[in-house]
């Protein structure tokens, strides 16, 4: 059961979120929260006594709705290992990865620059970095692939996704809007490359 702390908690974190994809780790204090919400003076420190509790916060939400994104996904996946298929492999991260630029797209800015910022923070720079697409299930997928170093060409595919999105939001391929055709037609052609280039 969801309690009015559990709401409260939940709202000051997407808040927290939102604000560092819009203005970036600098304007993301408490009070900035405080205003945003338009709640009372202390209430976020309330909530989260400290910097790194918030950011303890903000990670747990965004790698708990990632496991969530690539649990749902997961069917589509297996269906594509079965047949071994690469194309349609391609063309289903391809479709996945394109519905998290168009429906989670502060989460992916977020999650970037929290990346940087906790370099020096090996628990949650863990978090962060693992929680977007699994290396376990990808070494798997390149196992069923025939792979001759399954390990490394997951590692190399994660990069590649993660190279995806950073282009999307950061790179020469800001303008290209997800949720169409063209966006999915893109990270299908890349993709596909890295697959076939692995099997």
């Amino acid at each position: 059961m969801t309690t009015p702390t559990t709401d409260r908690r939940s709202l000051i974190v997407d808040s927290a979120i939102d604000l560092i994809a819009a203005q970036g780790l600098r304007a993301l204090t408490h009070r900035a929260l405080d205003t945003a919400l338009d709640l009372p003076a202390g209430s976020t420190s309330y909530y989260f006594r400290t910097r790194r509790a918030l950011l303890e916060g903000i990670v747990e939400r965004i790698a708990t709705r990632s496991r969530t994104d690539f649990a749902d996904r997961q069917p589509e996946m297996d269906e594509t290992r079965e047949d071994l298929d690469v194309d349609r492999l391609a063309r289903g991260t391809a479709t996945w990865l394109d519905r998290l630029l168009a429906q989670r797209r502060n989460h992916l800015i977020t999650r970037h620059a929290l990346i940087v910022e906790l370099l020096g923070d090996a628990e949650l720079h863990e978090k962060l970095v693992g929680c977007l697409f699994s290396h376990r299930h990808a070494t798997a997928l390149f196992e069923t692939l025939g792979a001759t170093d399954p390990a490394t060409a997951a590692a190399d595919f994660i990069a590649v996704i993660e190279g995806l999105i950073f282009d999307r939001f950061a790179g020469a391929r800001t303008g290209l809007q997800a949720g169409t055709a063209e966006s999915v037609r893109q990270l299908t052609a890349v993709l596909a490359v890295q697959l076939r280039a692995a099997s």
